[in-house]
């Protein structure tokens, strides 16, 4: 299994464990977050870009794969506005080695470690559509979020929304 980590920062030649601010996690345990090659794609973007992710899971419907994939295996949704952003950004995939990291959340990817963890590999991804288009990700571009973030919840899909408190606000 690969596991990774994108940033917009060159430089990283550790992580250390950092506390979560998510409130679902201990407050007072640190951690080195990854993620799996499938949910790659959700992090393929500028680090505040408001996103929407999707690919087909195995309780995935027929008619949910047909409805909202079309060509693609995995679907990446943005408001226009970062368009411009995501084109200017290059990003660096830092890989990891997996030992030391337990899963965290299957359907969103994530594994994590307490423990500090040393970039095994680092590439530079200047082109961040053609890096999507080369794993078969759509990327779509929308006026609002809102929309695409309420509906996708009521699908049998995979799905992930990061970064929404910088979407623009709801009508």
């Amino acid at each position: 299994m690969r596991l990774f980590h994108i940033s917009e920062d060159p430089t990283i030649t550790i992580f250390h464990p950092r506390l979560p601010e998510r409130p679902d996690l201990d407050a007072t345990k640190g951690l080195v977050w990854a993620i799996n090659e499938r949910c790659l794609p959700n992090y393929l973007t500028p680090r505040d870009c408001p996103r929407v992710c999707f690919h087909a899971g195995e309780q995935t419907t027929e008619q949910d794969r047909q409805h909202y994939l079309a060509q693609a295996s995995h679907v990446v949704v943005i408001e226009n506005k970062w368009l411009e952003v995501l084109k200017n950004t290059s990003l660096y995939l830092y890989e990891f080695d997996s030992n030391g990291f337990t899963l965290q959340d299957d359907i969103a990817g994530y594994y994590t470690s307490e423990l500090t963890q040393m970039p095994i590999n680092v590439s530079e991804i200047e082109d961040i559509e053609k890096a999507l288009l080369e794993r078969n990700v759509e990327l779509r571009m929308v006026d609002s979020l809102w929309d695409i973030h309420d509906e996708i919840q009521h699908t049998s899909l995979n799905w992930s929304m990061c970064r929404m408190r910088f979407a623009k606000p709801r009508h």
